[in-house]
């Protein structure tokens, strides 16, 4: 059962290879006018565009369609970020941290039904995925907000341009609210939509051969 329309095979293909191709312009991009960042941000997004293929060719592990498109436009979006998206339009710092906030939650969901599927002794209540979903998700922001002070601090004194940086308190206090958005809406959907994907994890990775 989902509760989320789930694109075609083919359908998330054409689109993740869409996205590969912007994000190999602006590799290029970045090469030919001497801009590190975008050839960094780039290159990174696009190694991590190329997941979920690996993971199901390396380990067998598929991927429904609509999860490795979530993963896929993740990165995408937050790359079009830092290539002068952030600046230009207002909401977009928004939307990413709403889109990373719940990949982070959904790994942190599948890790621990899978762990909860795999051992008799360990049972974790329903209920208490919802409240454990928002601890994850929080406390990762709460760590990132200390990473990108480290980096102003860094750069201060250093002279350097760091890649991330802090925008002031009211900057802090919406990235923390559009990141429960995105623990809040794999709360609600996530123990439809990722308890296979759990399960998945549970018999690959957690279950040895006798």
């Amino acid at each position: 059962m989902t509760l989320l329309p789930r694109p075609s095979l083919r359908n998330q293909r054409r689109l993740t290879r869409g996205m590969q191709l912007v994000l190999v312009g602006l590799v290029a991009y970045g090469f030919l006018a001497g801009q590190p960042k975008a050839i960094t941000n780039g290159g990174i997004a696009l190694v991590i565009t190329f997941l979920p293929a690996g993971l199901q060719r390396t380990y067998d592990f598929p991927l429904d369609p609509w999860l490795a498109l979530w993963i896929t436009s993740s990165v995408f979006l937050h790359t079009l970020g830092s290539a002068g998206l952030y600046g230009q339009i207002f909401w977009w710092d928004n939307l990413t941290h709403a889109m990373s906030a719940s990949l982070i939650a959904a790994v942190g969901y599948t890790a621990a039904r899978a762990i909860d599927l795999h051992h008799d002794e360990i049972h974790i209540p329903r209920r208490f995925f919802f409240v454990y979903i928002f601890i994850v998700v929080l406390a990762f922001g709460v760590v990132w907000e200390l990473f990108e002070f480290g980096l102003d601090i860094a750069a201060d004194a250093t002279g350097l341009t760091m890649p991330l940086a802090q925008h002031g308190l009211d900057d802090t206090v919406r990235d923390s609210m559009f990141n429960s958005l995105g623990a809040l809406i794999v709360a609600v959907f996530g123990q439809v939509h990722l308890t296979n994907l759990a399960e998945t994890v549970r018999e690959r990775f957690l279950t040895t051969d006798p």
